[in-house]
């Protein structure tokens, strides 16, 4: 088995069977995330939850990163989180394909960020396919959005609340709506 390379291979936007004979590695990754989030959603101390979202993350994070509880992650290892970085409560990554959040970042409660998707044909449904977010710096995600797979949200752009984000947003913009689409250019 090649535990250690799944996740790569999922970064990289390799399409992963169910049937993959490492997809075991997933299910062990989501079960130690799962008691780490438990851990996480329990915590009340600004600098404990911090530490448990670093062992989650499998890096650091930041003394100017805030987040605020509840947190929802499937793996967590495929974050990466820049500094000064703010994501209010009730906030779901699932990270399996990559999430990079860059600095400055203001995340919204309730947004909803996915890496991760499943073909539309029947047979191969239950496959996944990965495809990183990006989100560059000093973005702000209203509450309530949704981040779909392989998207970049440029630097400087706003996400308006309940935004449902399938393609990339250009830097200096505001996108709204379902599906988002360019409101306003900021200068």
């Amino acid at each position: 088995m090649n535990k250690k390379n799944i996740f790569k291979r999922l970064t990289s936007g390799e399409v992963i069977p169910m049937d993959d004979p490492d997809y075991g590695a997933i299910r062990e990754m989501v079960n130690r995330t799962k008691k780490l989030s438990n851990q996480l959603n329990r915590a009340d101390h600004v600098d404990d939850i911090r530490s448990i979202l670093g062992e989650i993350i499998g890096k650091k994070v930041d003394d100017s990163t805030t987040l605020f509880t509840p947190f929802y992650t499937n793996i967590g290892i495929n974050i990466t989180l820049g500094k000064n970085i703010f994501i209010n409560h009730a906030c779901s990554f699932l990270d399996l394909g990559g999430i990079e959040i860059k600095d400055d970042v203001m995340i919204g409660p309730r947004v909803n960020i996915t890496s991760e998707n499943h073909p539309t044909e029947i047979a191969t449904r239950k496959s996944m396919v990965p495809s990183r977010v990006i989100i560059e710096e000093n973005v702000w995600i209203g509450a309530g959005a949704t981040i779909l797979p392989g998207v970049r949200v440029g630097r400087n752009s706003v996400v308006a609340a309940g935004a449902l984000v399938n393609k990339d947003v250009p830097p200096n913009t505001v996108v709204g709506g379902i599906p988002a689409k360019i409101l306003k250019n900021l200068n």
